[in-house]
């Protein structure tokens, strides 16, 4: 194995926090894996590894390399794909892990064109709502919508989603139409909960230029958007969300705006990435048209 390949092997090592699931990664044998670290470790002179029967962490030397590592592969195949009669296109996997309602209404529709753009890349698809450690997970980027709070990452904003605040007839028949903030004493909620703080998402409103945040009791509470949508379907309460998630349902006439004069403040998508890892060719080509992709949300 070449020193670029033992690299690769190395940073997977690092990232994955085992031998056994890098070698499952780049499709070797884990003796392999093994060995190669050995030499590395000799050749450099220096530990870089803590094994202990749980997981595999970096010693401090590990960590450095690891660093030096990432910026001389990502150098290595950003100057390989410069080259060529016309410029080699990108190539190789890239492990992305996308918010569920987005992937399905924006992304998904349009892989085709991704592909026929960028014939050989190859996409590892993830789709939720839940907290994603990149690194440890070994995802190159990952799309969420919502206030961020990981420094840890660099955040590219690709849109800004208009949100309302809906429930079905059948709700507002039992327990009226607010016309106000103050009119949703008495009001139920279907509750989002945060999958990164795990905190009750309250409802917004902007009333006379300033933010007004109601807390409402429910009887159920979700960290999902599909169940959040369904719960409200069977009249289980009010939620605030991005309009696109339920447009045609407005239409058709299953959900209701309310309190549409008091625009709730749009909700920001953005795509993250580690902040130590300068971006491979590949990624960078995915995260660039997933932005073109999403310019069109609203």
């Amino acid at each position: 194995m070449d020193r670029f390949d033992a690299m690769r092997l190395f940073t997977r090592i690092v990232e994955l926090r085992s031998f056994s699931k890098a070698a499952d990664d780049l499709m070797l044998p884990a003796a392999t894996a093994t060995h190669t670290i050995k030499q590395l470790e000799t050749r450099l002179g220096v530990r870089l590894l803590h094994r202990t029967t749980r997981q595999v962490s970096p010693t401090l030397d590990g960590e450095a390399y690891y660093q030096r590592c990432l910026r001389i592969l990502a150098d290595v195949e950003e100057t390989e794909a410069g080259f060529g009669t016309s410029g080699v296109l990108p190539k190789g996997k890239v492990r992305v892990d996308l918010q569920e309602t987005l992937a399905r209404h924006y992304v998904l529709p349009r892989l085709r064109e991704f592909f026929a753009r960028y014939p050989d890349i190859d996409l590892e698809i993830g789709m939720g709502d839940r907290f994603v450690d990149l690194v440890r997970e070994g995802m190159d980027c990952v799309l969420r919508a919502g206030e961020l709070r990981d420094s840890s990452m660099v955040a590219r904003r690709v849109a800004s989603l208009a949100q309302v605040t809906v429930a079905t007839p059948g709700y507002f028949d039992r327990h009226g139409v607010p016309a106000t903030p103050d009119e949703l004493t008495g009001h139920r909620a279907v509750n989002f909960y945060s999958s990164a703080s795990g905190r009750m998402v309250p409802f917004e409103f902007r009333v006379g230029g300033e933010m007004r945040y109601v807390d409402l009791p429910g009887k159920v509470g979700v960290i999902n958007a599909e169940a959040y949508v369904a719960c409200c379907l069977n009249d289980l309460g009010l939620i605030q969300l991005p309009r696109y998630h339920v447009e045609s349902l407005l239409q058709g006439g299953a959900l209701r705006e309310v309190l549409a004069e008091l625009v709730p403040p749009p909700m920001p998508v953005s795509v993250l990435y580690p902040h130590q890892r300068q971006l491979s060719p590949r990624v960078r080509a995915f995260v660039d048209w997933l932005a073109d992709v999403m310019s069109v949300a609203h």
